[in-house]
């Protein structure tokens, strides 16, 4: 049996807020059967449990953010993508502050973090939610979908018109049956335009925002001295937010996403129209061995974390 996974051991992090700039705490601690991931607000009294739900989703504007009882967690989209690729089910993040660490900008910290906790099988079956029918929404030139796929695949393309960005790949194609998400996927940093800069910190955003933490570009060129840890970087991490958005869904995912131009608000829009349609999807789990699709192998769901 395909059984649900939890954390061995309680781990801790610190780090700023990529908009809030605060620093925060959280810890990363098991939880039983069946909870999913749930934040935990600890620095409000009473502290308050925000489950890791796509309805909880309040706020979109360059991070999912969710809110829940008057609290809110903002940028939990790098977190929750580590979580889905090392196939965690259950965990509790306390945290005491409004917003996840931004560490560098990628998902590889947090997976780190996870590895280094330790992962422990629960006796409970793994269950997935499997896409039945094919879900489609759309704003203006932007689209993303979900459609049945005995595994994961993510598809997505992007549009910058940018020197540097318009010299690397705008679309992908992800199966995991074939990458590992680890290798391929988790390190890729999130990216701004420094001309952004100063009207998102207007806005209140954007104020933990640094080299260290994300790829800068200003008119011409990328302004990071390290250059980028892949060649398709940019493309690489919106696949690795959309993972991360998906896995709101309170389950690991059966099918293919693709999109255009999509980000958290369209992502979040496709998963509540998935989970309004109750005939375009199932709850699925696998007793054998052989009956475990090969698509969620990269995703470490089957020991293979590497």
């Amino acid at each position: 049996m395909l059984r649900q996974r939890t954390l061995k051991s309680l781990i801790r992090a610190r780090g700023v807020g990529l908009h809030t700039g605060q620093q925060v705490h959280i810890a990363l601690r098991p939880a039983q059967p069946d909870t999913g991931i749930v934040f935990r607000r600890v620095d409000l009294d009473p502290p308050v449990d925000i489950p890791a739900r796509a309805d909880l989703v309040g706020e979109t504007r360059l991070s999912s953010c969710l809110v829940h009882q008057g609290a809110k967690i903002y940028t939990v989209e790098h977190l929750m993508s580590a979580l889905a690729g090392l196939g965690v089910d259950n965990a509790y993040i306390d945290i005491d502050g409004p917003e996840v660490p931004i560490m560098d900008g990628s998902a590889a910290p947090f997976a780190l973090l996870l590895q280094q906790a330790g992962l422990e099988e629960q006796a409970a079956p793994k269950r997935f939610l499997r896409v039945k029918q094919p879900v489609e929404v759309r704003d203006g030139d932007k689209w993303a979908r979900l459609e049945p796929y005995e595994g994961l695949r993510l598809s997505f393309s992007i549009v910058f018109n940018h020197p540097v960005i318009d010299k690397t790949s705008q679309s992908v194609t992800v199966d995991f049956a074939e990458t590992s998400y680890l290798k391929e996927i988790a390190r890729a940093r999130t990216f701004g335009f420094m001309h952004d800069v100063e009207r998102l910190r207007e806005d209140g955003l954007a104020l933990g925002g640094g080299l260290d933490n994300a790829l800068v570009l200003d008119e011409y060129r990328l302004l990071n001295t390290e250059g980028l840890r892949f060649a398709d970087e940019f493309i690489r991490h919106k696949v690795l937010d959309a993972i991360g958005d998906l896995y709101l869904l309170g389950r690991p995912l059966l099918g293919a996403f693709s999109a255009h131009k999509s980000g958290h608000a369209l992502n979040n829009v496709l998963l509540r129209a998935l989970v309004a349609d109750a005939a375009a999807w199932e709850m699925a789990s696998f007793e054998r061995p052989e009956e475990i699709p090969a698509g969620v192998a990269g995703l470490g769901l089957v020991r293979q974390t590497a």
